[in-house]
């Protein structure tokens, strides 16, 4: 019976870390998480400003991720508020932690485990897991009215109409007219350019942001926004939006945005 049986290498013993020491291993852990964001297929823009962020709070925390406890996190992130830091960007920390002590737990919780004998809990729990919606303080002043609105709207056709420069102020003014009727964010609509503005696209004329914010760090995600509120009559070469008060101040043509001016402005100078 006994000649029957064989053994079998590797089957009952856990593999150790390749290094004995917690912050090298750490190090090599945090080079395999960031490769696995490249394999996921985020920007070399996400995965720089992420690294950044993972290696400011591991050096918050002051150990190794698998011996941070949940003291650890209340002290990282109630230093973050003392210091002035919005709820977002403490919810930040505490995400982008999160994230790399699941990737610890699903692939180097057996080697931590045999080389450190830390068996893996998440320290992230309900008593500091971040909200994300509501948790910033409420504005203390109110959203403008609709006529604070409209005068602010008024101003900004009067000084087209009088600036010195007129691309720059006809450009603020469709920037400003786009945030408000499309819902951009303020990076998004300062990354639109002319081949983005489709007048003949829908009803109403729609923008291609291509820089659109992603999701969990997944990197730009374009969509297409409709041009509501006459944007579009906004944004193009009417009279009273462009201040085209004299023949050497005529905008390009309403119909075609990627049409030079007549004046030599490119479009993008007169505001589209």
């Amino acid at each position: 019976m006994t000649s029957q049986l064989r053994v079998i290498e590797g089957g009952a013993v856990l593999p150790e870390p390749v290094t004995a020491d917690p912050w090298e291993f750490q190090a090599e852990c945090v080079e395999a998480f960031v490769a696995s964001w490249r394999a996921r297929g985020f920007s070399p823009v996400t995965v720089e400003n992420d690294i950044g962020l993972l290696e400011r709070t591991l050096t918050a925390l002051g150990r190794p991720a698998w011996d941070v406890t949940p003291e650890d996190i209340d002290r990282v992130v109630g230093d973050l508020a003392l210091a002035g830091r919005a709820a977002s960007t403490r919810r930040e920390y505490v995400q982008i932690f999160k994230g790399f002590h699941r990737f610890l737990q699903v692939r180097k919780a057996v080697e931590i485990e045999a080389g450190f004998g830390v068996r893996l809990v998440c320290p992230v729990d309900e008593f500091n897991a971040s909200r994300h919606v509501g948790d910033d303080s409420p504005a203390q002043l109110p959203p403008p009215t609709p006529e604070r609105v409209a005068e602010f709207f008024d101003f900004l056709k009067s000084r087209i109409a009088s600036a010195r420069k007129y691309g720059p102020a006809a450009r603020d003014y469709a920037m400003f007219r786009t945030l408000y009727h499309a819902g951009l964010r303020s990076e998004e609509a300062s990354l639109l350019d002319r081949p983005d503005v489709h007048f003949s696209r829908g009803p109403f004329g729609k923008l291609h942001v291509r820089f659109g914010k992603g999701a969990r760090t997944s990197g730009p995600r374009p969509r297409w926004v409709p041009m509501l509120d006459g944007l579009a009559s906004s944004c193009t070469g009417s009279s009273t939006t462009c201040g085209a008060s004299s023949p050497t101040r005529r905008c390009c043509s309403r119909t075609s945005p990627a049409a030079a001016c007549t004046a030599g402005r490119s479009a993008t100078a007169c505001g589209i």
